[in-house]
């Protein structure tokens, strides 16, 4: 039998008290404790990941930055971006580190091509691409043999503020979104659609009333 997920739809929220939340979560949990997905937006946010170089941002403006404990460099979050923390434990999901990452990329691809896109991962860049332009980014932190952070996909937030840095710590990646694809849906529409391609990678159940 598959371990059960619970979904909490938080709505728009503060990156920095929601990363603190995720935090607090991930310590406080036991082995009873039910892994959950968290679908979210947030406000103009740029986060720096652990290992992140003052030297990718390169001109942050009025947006604050928020120096984050997850992997990678420096990406932005904003309202239109359809994001899914996942505080998951390792163990359920059968998965090392790596292979998690590549599940969470392939359920944002798993979603694409069911609205007609085309999408790949790559190697040299965690996230998922449409051609050459990222569509989704990805940082992780695993503490107690247990993941939290996770994935964020661009449904049709503003892209102006990635020319701001080097996104995920590479000059002149070029971003995108789905509705420069030609994809028009809902938020919620989205964020469920992902939640439940998610969990199906990830070997979850979701509760019907979840």
């Amino acid at each position: 039998m598959n371990p059960t997920l619970i979904v909490r739809r938080l709505g728009r929220v503060d990156y920095e008290a929601t990363w603190r939340r995720m935090r607090e979560f991930t310590l406080r949990r036991d082995v009873d404790t039910l892994s959950e997905l968290w679908l979210v937006e947030h406000p103009p946010v740029f986060t720096q990941g652990q290992a992140g170089r003052p030297e990718h941002l390169l001109a942050p403006g009025d947006i604050p930055v928020i120096r984050s404990d997850r992997g990678g460099q420096v990406t932005y979050h904003g309202p239109g971006q359809v994001i899914v923390y996942t505080l998951l434990r390792l163990a359920e999901t059968g998965l090392g580190v790596r292979a998690l990452v590549s599940a969470l990329e392939n359920g944002v691809i798993d979603l694409l091509a069911e609205l007609g896109i085309d999408a790949h991962a790559r190697a040299d860049a965690p996230g998922v691409y449409v051609a050459e332009a990222k569509i989704a980014a990805l940082g992780l932190r695993i503490k107690k043999g247990c993941s939290y952070h996770g994935v964020a996909l661009n449904l049709d937030l503003d892209l102006s503020p990635f020319q701001r840095i080097n996104p995920c710590g590479h000059a002149d990646l070029a971003v995108t979104r789905l509705a420069d694809l030609g994809i028009e849906l809902a938020f919620d529409d989205c964020a469920e659609r992902l939640a439940t391609r998610l969990a199906a990678r990830l070997g979850y159940t979701i509760p019907e009333n979840s």
